[in-house]
């Protein structure tokens, strides 16, 4: 979602014949689009604005995004910072800063103790979703392109501070959905990228709007909209960003997956593998009923790529109870997982609990997903050898044409004189292990 915002942001400066510069280079103004979901995050934000600031001490700086929402004060009291905006008003920033551009006032360097200005909305009011335009900048990448469909979330699982940053559920219009979609697909863009807080919730709003054709009757919003997409022409497919199992159960997900455009992979997180401490996160499911989702969807292709989160080190978790994280590994057969130590965010239920892990046990924990992970990922990867994917080249290096499969397998396809053109899909045969992912040779035909 932050990488889509922040080319929202972009076309939007764009559009005003505002030139964009690398981050080394000199500037007039530094956004930071922040992020909150651990207290790392908090303070690589304030680290990033520091680094801005100091290598051109005349620029104005402007602090955006999910810490910007829920600490605003904390960011307004730097010296460094000019303008606090939070999220659903980041269509105003560029306005907001032209204007701090032209007026008379603009500080000197190292000069006003001048507090920043902060316009943040309270969550209560945060109840429409933000249309940002469409993002179709050619500066974008034309391989894969994120679309946003929803913002917010209801949820509030105990350690995530996410509900306090974005607000409750919020639906784009599908109608914005299709014709942005429509135009990265006519300008060439083969992969799109579902993405929300929530994209499960996509539409479940009671006072969403959204006119549905008699086929659609008694579907959710996502498998409208999942549908609507499929329909369009063009030679491209589809990504959901993320699927959160608070919301799906086993029937929903067996209905999702049977879209022709949907790539073969979602990321579906777990957090935990054990269904006292899912208790105690609020995800509002346990471990067997993750797991029968996992069995719908490998019966629909054992093949499917399963990408996961998991936090090492919840409040009270017992080494019998990690131990049921690193066992779902190699149940659920993921072909990726993100560990992380449990970080509490303050005004969090978590953060109330205490019985706080030691942080050499979280590390070690972490470290024993990483290891397990690693072993079955190289498990999953063997099944898919000898099997023909179809791959989109994003790149070429160091002699490979590099992409992925539907089911996010990274591939490497030795073609040094570069035949392969970057953004087509090749059809391909899995044939062994290589870096992060698996060597391959072209092949006739892909799944």
């Amino acid at each position: 979602m932050n990488q889509y915002e922040t080319e929202a942001m972009k076309e939007d400066f764009r559009r005003r014949g505002v030139e964009i510069v690398e981050e080394t280079e000199p500037a007039d103004v530094y956004i930071i689009n922040t992020c909150t979901v651990t207290h790392i995050a908090d303070r690589k934000s304030r680290q990033y604005i520091r680094r801005m600031k100091k290598l051109c001490p005349e620029a104005r700086v402007a602090v955006t995004g999910c810490y910007a929402q829920v600490s605003p004060e904390e960011l307004a009291a730097m010296p460094e910072v000019d303008l606090v905006i939070g999220n659903n008003l980041k269509t105003t920033l560029c306005d907001r800063l032209l204007e701090l551009c032209a007026s008379e006032d603009k500080q000197e360097a190292g000069g006003s103790e001048q507090k920043a200005e902060v316009e943040v909305l309270p969550l209560h009011e945060m109840t429409q979703y933000e249309e940002k335009g469409l993002v179709i900048s050619s500066e974008s990448s034309m391989c894969r392109a994120y679309v946003e469909i929803c913002d917010g979330c209801n949820r509030f699982c105990s350690y995530c501070k996410i509900p306090y940053a974005r607000g409750p559920v919020r639906s784009r219009d599908p109608e914005a959905v299709v014709r942005e979609v429509e135009a990265l697909v006519a300008r060439g863009c083969k992969e799109i990228v579902l993405t929300g807080v929530n994209t499960a919730v996509y539409g479940s709003e009671p006072d969403f709007l959204m006119k549905r054709t008699p086929e659609e009757e008694g579907l959710t919003g996502l498998e409208a909209l999942l549908g609507r997409l499929d329909a369009l022409p063009g030679n491209f497919r589809i990504r959901l960003s993320s699927l959160e199992p608070t919301v799906v159960d086993v029937n929903d997900v067996s209905r999702i997956v049977r879209y022709k455009r949907l790539c073969h992979h979602l990321h579906l997180s777990v957090q935990s593998g054990n269904t006292k401490v899912l208790k105690d996160m609020n995800r509002r499911y346990t471990r067997e009923e993750y797991l029968e989702i996992v069995r719908a969807i490998r019966a629909f292709d054992p093949l499917y790529g399963l990408t996961t989160d998991i936090i090492a080190g919840f409040p009270g978790e017992t080494e019998e109870e990690f131990g049921d994280s690193v066992s779902m590994i190699g149940e659920a057969e993921f072909c990726r997982v993100h560990p992380f130590p449990f970080s509490p965010r303050r005004g969090t239920a978590a953060a109330e609990i205490g019985d706080t892990v030691d942080g050499s046990v979280k590390s070690a924990r972490v470290k024993a997903l990483i290891e397990e992970a690693e072993r079955v990922q190289r498990a999953f990867f063997e099944k898919n050898f000898a099997v023909t994917h179809k791959v989109l080249i994003e790149e070429h290096r160091e002699g490979f044409a590099t992409g992925y499969t539907d089911n996010y397998i990274k591939v490497y396809i030795k073609d040094e004189d570069r035949r392969r053109a970057v953004n087509s899909f090749v059809n391909v045969r899995l044939i062994g292990h290589y870096h992060d992912g698996c060597l391959a040779e072209e092949a006739e035909k892909g799944r």
